[in-house]
C-alpha cells in the first residue's frame, strides 16, 4: 500500500519547501518530492534558487564587489593596494560552501517539522477516492497519495533554439557560476536581471563585457528615471550595452564564440568573445509532471493557469512560484506558499501582488515596489513626485557610495504612496521601508514624519517622501 499525505509538494525551492514547512506547521502530514543534484552528483533541497541560483550569484557578486573595491576604491579611503589578484577556485569554494550550509539547512528544516522528503522526479499518474496518485521516480520509484498537491516545480534558463548551451564556450546562467577562468571578452545576450548580475561579476573580475539586449529601452520594466541613472552607472563602469540589437548566425569553437549581429541602426556587426552567457529569460518546468493523467493542462506559454488563490481548475491542486503567473522571484513563490498551506487549513490569507518588491543586485542595486511612474501616467492617475539623491546624503559619502536616488510616488489627492522606487548601495534592504508603508496603505506624509537615524542611507527615504510635497529638508 502506497504511502498517503495529506499535503504534497512537488519541487522544494524558495516556494516548495516554505510551502511544506507551513502546511507541516499546521499539523498535516507533509511530503516534498525533489530530485535535485549538485556537481556532485548528491541529491539536494532548495532548487534552483539555492543551489545555482539567487545564492550562489550573490555571493560571487559580493566576491567581486570586494575584489573592485580593493582595486579601485581603496584609494580614497587612503589605503594603498597593489598587486591584488583573485583565487577562483577559493571564490567558488566559499560560494558552494554557502550553498551546502543553506541547503544542509532546508534539510534540517525537514526533519524538523517531520517532513517526508521523497527522493525522485515527481509525476501524477491519476486520481482517485483518497486522493491524487503521483509516481515517484528516483533510485526506486513509488507511487504516493496525496489528498492535496502543491505543484512548485519553478523555472529554467531559456536557451535559443539554434544557440547549444555546453555551459563551457556558451553558458546560461548555470555555467556562468563555475567559470574556471576570469574571460578576457565575455558577451552577454539579454540585459535583463541575470545578464547584469553575471555581467557585473565578471566585470569587475577582469573581463571586457559586452551586453547585446533585443529591447530598444533599457530595463523597460523599471521607472524610467531609474533606467536612465543604472545605464549610466553601468557604462561609467565599463558594461558596454547595446540596445535594439537582432542576433543572427553565432558560430563557436574550442576556444571561443563569434556573433554575428544587426545593431538598433541596422548596421551589421560581429562581436568576437572568450565566452558567452545567454540570458534571454526563464520558463517554466511544466514538461513531464503527467499533468495529462488528471486532466490539467499548461497554457500555450506552459505556466499552469490559476486563480487569485493559487487553486487549479481541479480540486486540491495548486500552484505557485515561477509556474504560475507573475513575477519569477523567489519571495513572492514564498509568498504564495504560505498563502496556499493556509487555504488548505482552512484560513483566508491575501497577498498583494502590487507589494511584492523588485530587486537587481548590481552595484548600485535596483530595487522598488509598486508601479512606475510611467505605468501611473499612461493610466490617467493624477500623481506628485519626490526625488531625492544619494550624493546630498552624508552616510552614503561616508561609505564612498553617493551614486543613485529614491523616488516616492504618491497619489496627488490622497498622498497615498503608489511606488517607491531605489538606485543605490543597500537598496534591497531599503525597500522594506517602502513595501510596509505600501501594504499599510500609508501616504508619504507617513513617512515624512517617521524619525529616521542620522546619519544613515535610509534619510533618504525619508527626504524624497518629503520632497514629494515639495519639502525636502537637505536640497
Amino acid at each position: 500500500m502506497s504511502q498517503e499525505f495529506d499535503v504534497v509538494v512537488i519541487g522544494a525551492g524558495p516556494g516548495g519547501y516554505v510551502a511544506a514547512v507551513r502546511a507541516a506547521q499546521l499539523g498535516f502530514s507533509v511530503a516534498c518530492i525533489e530530485n535535485w543534484k549538485n556537481p556532485k552528483g548528491e541529491l539536494a533541497l532548495g532548487g534552483t534558487c539555492l543551489n545555482v541560483g539567487c545564492i550562489p550569484s550573490k555571493a560571487l557578486l559580493a566576491s567581486s564587489e570586494e575584489f573592485e573595491k580593493i582595486n579601485h576604491h581603496a584609494a580614497v579611503h587612503g589605503i594603498a593596494v597593489s598587486g591584488a589578484t583573485i583565487d577562483l577556485a577559493k571564490m567558488h569554494a566559499r560560494k558552494d560552501g554557502i550553498v551546502k550550509k543553506m541547503t544542509g539547512g532546508i534539510e534540517y528544516l525537514f526533519k524538523k517539522n517531520k517532513i517526508t522528503w521523497l527522493k525522485g522526479h515527481g509525476r501524477f499518474v491519476g486520481k482517485q477516492d483518497a486522493g491524487y496518485k503521483i509516481e515517484v521516480g528516483g533510485e526506486t520509484t513509488e507511487t504516493v497519495t496525496a489528498r492535496n498537491v502543491i505543484i512548485a516545480t519553478g523555472s529554467k534558463a531559456r536557451h535559443l533554439p539554434s544557440l547549444p548551451v555546453d555551459n563551457r564556450i556558451v553558458s546560461d546562467n548555470e555555467g556562468a557560476l563555475t567559470f574556471d577562468t576570469v574571460p578576457a571578452k565575455l558577451a552577454v545576450i539579454g540585459a535583463g536581471v541575470i545578464g547584469l548580475e553575471l555581467g557585473s561579476v565578471w566585470r569587475r573580475l577582469g573581463a571586457d563585457v559586452t551586453i547585446l539586449e533585443a529591447l530598444p529601452t533599457f530595463l523597460a520594466a523599471t521607472d524610467a528615471a531609474v533606467a536612465k541613472e543604472a545605464e549610466k552607472q553601468f557604462k561609467k563602469q565599463g558594461l558596454k550595452i547595446n540596445l535594439g540589437v537582432q542576433i543572427g548566425e553565432v558560430k563557436t569553437s574550442d576556444s571561443g564564440v563569434s556573433i554575428a549581429y544587426t545593431d538598433r541602426d541596422g548596421n551589421a556587426q560581429t562581436l568576437d568573445a572568450d565566452r558567452l552567457i545567454v540570458s534571454v529569460g526563464r520558463v517554466p518546468n511544466t514538461d513531464n509532471l503527467g499533468l495529462e493523467n488528471i486532466g490539467l493542462a499548461p497554457n500555450e506559454r506552459g505556466f499552469i493557469d490559476v486563480d487569485a488563490h493559487c487553486k487549479t481548475s481541479l480540486p486540491n491542486v495548486y500552484a505557485i512560484g515561477d509556474v504560475v503567473r507573475g513575477p519569477m522571484l523567489a519571495h513572492k513563490a514564498e509568498d504564495e506558499a504560505v498563502a496556499v498551506a493556509e487555504i488548505i487549513a482552512g484560513q483566508k490569507p491575501h497577498i498583494d501582488y502590487n507589494c511584492i518588491p523588485w530587486v537587481i543586485y548590481t552595484s548600485p542595486e535596483i530595487a522598488w515596489v509598486g508601479k512606475t511612474e510611467q505605468q501611473l501616467k499612461q493610466e490617467g492617475r493624477e500623481i506628485k513626485a519626490g526625488q531625492f539623491p544619494f550624493a546630498a546624503n552624508g552616510r552614503a559619502l561616508g561609505i564612498d557610495a553617493p551614486e543613485g536616488f529614491v523616488k516616492v510616488i504618491a497619489d496627488a489627492k490622497t498622498d497615498e504612496i503608489l511606488g517607491v522606487h531605489i538606485v543605490s548601495a543597500g537598496a534591497s534592504d531599503l525597500i522594506a521601508e517602502a513595501v510596509v508603508a505600501m501594504e499599510f496603505k500609508a501616504a508619504s506624509e507617513d513617512i515624512a514624519r517617521i524619525c529616521h537615524p542620522h546619519p544613515s542611507l535610509s534619510e533618504v527615504v525619508r527626504e524624497a517622501a518629503l520632497a514629494a510635497d515639495k519639502r525636502a529638508i537637505n536640497m
